[in-house]
């Protein structure tokens, strides 16, 4: 049954299947860890570009929030100038 092929599975290592924890060559697929490593990469990179754009739109909402306040302050002064202009003529 056992042939000389080259179409047969390789031979299996028994003390490397026995034993796990004594293997200490690490067998790495390049393909698989090339495709893994360009989408940590292509990740980081959006979540670089995503923390950016977060805080832009922070800076842009700090700016309206100060701009509108302002404003309040604004209006009511205005309002208080001019309640305390009409008592006067009064």
């Amino acid at each position: 049954m056992a042939s000389s092929d080259d179409a047969s599975f390789p031979a299996a290592d028994v003390d490397k299947e026995l034993h796990p924890g004594h293997n200490q060559r690490v067998e790495v697929d390049s393909v698989s860890s090339d495709i893994a490593a360009s989408k940590e990469i292509k990740a980081k990179c959006e979540a670089n570009q995503k923390e950016k754009e977060r805080q832009k739109r922070d800076a842009m909402q700090k700016l309206k929030s100060a701009i509108m306040v302002s404003a309040v302050i604004v209006a009511v002064a205005g309002a208080a100038f001019a309640i305390t202009k009409k008592l006067r003529e009064k």
